[in-house]
This record gives C-alpha cells, structure tokens and sequence, in this order.
C-alpha cells in the first residue's frame, strides 16, 4: 500500500493525518486477522473517510457511533470473514457508555455545553469521546471502551458532578434521544445552498458562503463546499452549530417569483429549557389560579 500515492490529493495535513492513521488500521486488520477501529471522528471527518474509502473502493468498514442518529462515529475496519451479525457483537468491545445520574435537586439543570465543558475542562482528549445524549436526570456519555473508565474516576472531581452517581454501562442500555420535529417555512430566491444556508441560520448571504467555505455545512452526510449547490425535496442539511433540517415540500411561490420551501427541523430536547418552561408555567398557574 502506498499511502504516499493514496494521500497525495489530500492538503490539508489534518486531512492526511486522519486518512493516514485510518490507512494503519486497515494495514493492521488485514495483516492481524482482527477488527481495528479508530478513535471518534466529527461530522466533517466521518464525511472525509467514508468518500476516501469509497475512492480506494474499500467496502470491509463501518461507521458506528451507538446510534442511528449520531454525529460523532469511530471507523471500524473488519476482516473479510466477519459478516454484520459478528460485528455487532464487537460493538459492545469497542464503546461504552458513561452515565451521570444528577441528585433529584440537581435534575434538569444542565444542557449538552455543561457535560461537554467538563470533559474539556479536565484536559480529557475530545477524540476519545462520542455523542453526549441528555436528559433531565443526567447524560450518557459515548465514550471509547478503554476510556470509559478514566472518564468514569475523573469526573467526580468536578464540583458539579461530585455528588452524581456515575458508572459505566453497556452501549445497547444507551438512553433514547429525545428530539422534537417541527415544520417551518422559509422563502428564498432559489433552492441554492447559500440561499437556503442564509435563512436557516438566520445570516446574511455572505456570511452563508463563509460558513459553507468554513466546512460547517453537510448534505446528506457529506460535507458540502459548493455555494451554489442545488438542493431537492428530501435533501438534509446539517449545519454545524445550528442543526439538522430536511427539505420535505416546495409549498407555492410569491408573487415577486421567490420559492416558499417547507422545512422539517429536528431539535434535540434541552431539559434546562424544558426545565424553565415549567418553571413559568408553574408561576403563570399560581397567578391566574388555573393550568
């Protein structure tokens, strides 16, 4: 295998790193006879490896990050003996789930940002880490399986997680994620990705361009640098920062020509949020005398 060759289209020298590190594991899969898998990949380089994998038209692969839904993935690489059955049973092997269990007083005050900074604020490699999945009593934290256990001692030495229970559980107990669909309508000159990226984000034009440019927007799973990209019914648009959106109808245009597209915008569930709602809710109930 010459990697030089492989990689030599690659410029950016995180992009070569990645693929190089991913070329290793596939040379050490066939030569050990064994499944090797890489560490947690973000959305721009789950997108990077599987069109690399695809260039070198190599198929023995899966991508696996403990749920359909999930951003952040490893790269597994198999044997050509192993067939889907005997890969899922490795799963468990390869990820782990950490759990934070909050006091009862302490349920619902805190979003993704919270877990997430704790991790970084111990100084804790990010790769080594999956998807965060909140709840109101606490987080499932995805996690490499040899990490789980270095997360699971380091985390009670943050005061905000002193007092929680936490411990390490199987992949397959995983907790759903809660996520809320709601359908918005938007108005646009064309189905242009920058145009539909603009009103999304609710950002100027030119600031759309800069964040597809930044490789913050994926289409269907792939990261997407062309502004001008047509789009189609069915079409989804992550847009990292902002979310998850499926172009699901053209319903109608307006007088002056422009399109009114019907979006279906996926919204993860923020129990903080959820929390304060229910906190007025409460105060509304007491001041009006009924709910």
């Amino acid at each position: 295998m010459d990697k030089q060759q492989l990689l030599k289209d690659y410029q950016k020298q995180e992009d070569k790193m990645c693929l190089s590190q991913l070329l290793d594991k596939i040379e050490f899969s066939k030569t050990r006879e064994k499944i090797e898998h890489t560490d947690f990949l973000d959305m721009y380089q789950v997108a990077l490896v599987e069109n690399f994998l695809k260039k070198i038209k190599f198929e023995n692969y899966k991508l696996y990050g403990g749920y359909e839904e999930a951003e952040r993935k490893i790269a597994i690489i198999y044997p050509e003996k192993y067939n889907e059955k005997m890969l899922e049973k490795n799963y468990t092997k390869m990820v782990k789930v950490v759990r934070i269990l909050l006091l009862e007083e302490e349920q619902g005050n805190y979003s993704h940002r919270n877990y997430l900074g704790g991790i970084v604020k111990l100084g804790l490699k990010r790769e080594k880490v999956g998807d965060i999945v909140v709840c109101q009593k606490g987080a499932d934290i995805i996690t490499l399986e040899d990490f789980a256990d270095i997360l699971r001692e380091q985390l009670p030495s943050l005061t905000r997680f002193e007092t929680s229970k936490i411990s390490v559980e199987e992949i397959q107990r995983l907790q759903k994620r809660e996520v809320k669909v709601e359908t918005i309508k938007i108005i646009v000159p064309s189905l242009r990705l920058d145009n539909i990226v603009s009103d999304l984000a609710r950002t100027s034009r030119s600031k759309a361009v800069q964040i597809i440019e930044q490789e913050r927007v994926f289409v269907n799973g792939q990261n997407e640098k062309k502004a001008s990209k047509q789009l189609k019914i069915n079409d989804i648009i992550t847009i990292r920062g902002k979310g998850r959106f499926t172009i699901k109808q053209l319903a109608g245009t307006t007088r002056s020509g422009r399109t009114v597209v019907a979006i279906e915008k996926y919204t993860k569930i923020d129990p903080v949020s959820t929390n304060i709602i229910s906190i007025k809710a409460y105060f509304l109930k007491e001041k009006i005398g009924f709910y």
